[in-house]
């Protein structure tokens, strides 16, 4: 069983709502395609580092999206958010896990071969995103 860690810093952001031109052309918002190819290289820098191919077998994956104590709350609040007593709201958890299109080709062939996702939200000192990827 091989295990892959990918841990990115900064604010998480969940996947936007497709957009359309006057054309009716769909295309993905353009901080969503940013934060997507930066995870992207971050799981590639992963993956060459750790001498790790591309696999084509099911795989389990765990999200952790730990999101920054806003500056403008309470010490009492922000002290709640320390000890895990209040999460994030937005983005909605379900978009956060639709950023995993960016591993498509780099860590597995295709997302259809993930057949467990746990995903959770909460509040830490460090923003970051932390994958783990098992298969």
């Amino acid at each position: 069983m091989t295990t892959a860690y990918i841990w990115m810093n900064g604010q998480p952001i969940g996947k936007g709502r497709p957009r359309f031109t006057r054309m009716g052309r769909v295309y993905t918002p353009e901080k969503t395609r940013k934060y997507e190819m930066r995870l992207a290289a971050v799981a590639s820098d992963y993956m060459v580092a750790h001498g790790l191919e591309v696999t084509s077998k099911p795989c389990s994956v765990l999200i952790k999206a730990q999101f920054e104590i806003p500056k403008s709350w309470t010490k009492a609040k922000k002290e709640a958010a320390r000890n895990h007593e209040i999460y994030p709201g937005k983005p909605d958890i379900d978009n956060m896990a639709k950023v995993l299109d960016a591993f498509n080709g780099i860590v597995w062939d295709d997302d259809a071969q993930i057949y467990e996702l746990k995903a959770f939200k909460r509040y830490a000192e460090d923003p970051c995103l932390i994958t783990t990827v098992t298969w």
